[in-house]
């Protein structure tokens, strides 16, 4: 994984927009602002990376991110990589940003990857949203998953707080056991249109049971990725500065790494 976008809710409308785009380049990480940022009503930008018009380059994984991450340090830090099932090895900061969404309860951004065409797939791995609203027969239930147990997907389109939201529910009996990550909703509702049991699942890979509750049920969807298909190509996803443009502006010394 070397590319990642950071989304951003307004705390009123609730609305989602990507608004930047983290990037490795060998040794070094770069951050950009991307066109949703000037569309997002009431935006502001992070920290020290106070120019939307700017490329931000640091050898270290700029505070933002960093502090979305369990140190290396932590005793628990071994549980972490099992609860997210990465292998010590590849535990690299953008693989462990993309799996867990670098969700904290302390503000409204969300960090994804973009998913790409794997064997002509589009396979993802996300941990269920909005468990920590269900019923208690739907915990009990989550508690009883097994590792490869189907999943169903299902449009929940009078959701009241958000219209795109995708559900995902069990068998037998139907109940919903969570939702698809928000940034993930606009693609799973265009594969599933058209689609079968055959040609789009949605697995248990991991059931968590003492893990955090956003930590709790890992999924992996894989589908047929659909002729014409660009997930993360609107406008909002583009970069505001090309990273080869003559105009842009570079901040990469070390006196002014920006912090989160």
């Amino acid at each position: 994984m070397t590319k990642l976008f950071i989304a951003w809710q307004n705390p009123e409308t609730r609305e989602w927009r990507p608004v930047g785009q983290l990037t490795r380049h060998g040794n070094r990480y770069r951050f950009v602002y991307t066109k949703g940022a000037t569309k997002a009503r009431d935006f502001v930008p992070f920290g020290r990376m106070d120019d939307l018009n700017t490329i931000y380059e640091s050898i270290e994984l700029f505070p933002l991110f960093a502090n979305r991450l369990l140190p290396k340090n932590r005793a628990e830090y071994h549980e972490y990589l099992e609860w997210l099932n990465i292998p010590k090895g590849k535990d690299e900061p953008l693989a462990l940003l993309s799996r867990t969404g670098g969700i904290r309860g302390t503000d409204s951004l969300m960090v994804f990857g973009c998913p790409e065409p794997m064997d002509g797939k589009y396979v993802v791995h996300f941990f269920c949203h909005g468990i920590s609203h269900l019923s208690q027969e739907a915990l009990q239930i989550i508690e009883k998953l097994e590792v490869g147990t189907r999943l169903y997907l299902m449009l929940d389109v009078q959701n009241s707080f958000d219209r795109m939201a995708v559900a995902l529910r069990t068998e037998q009996p139907k109940v919903i056991v969570g939702y698809v990550p928000r940034y993930f909703s606009g693609d799973f509702s265009k594969l599933l249109k058209g689609a079968t049991q055959e040609t789009l699942t949605v697995l248990v890979e991991a059931i968590n049971r003492e893990a955090p509750i956003q930590l709790r049920l890992l999924c992996q969807t894989s589908a047929d990725w659909p002729k014409g298909f660009r997930p993360c190509s609107g406008t909002d996803f583009k970069p505001i500065v090309n990273s080869g443009g003559a105009e842009r502006k570079l901040k990469r010394n070390t006196a002014e790494l920006p912090g989160s």
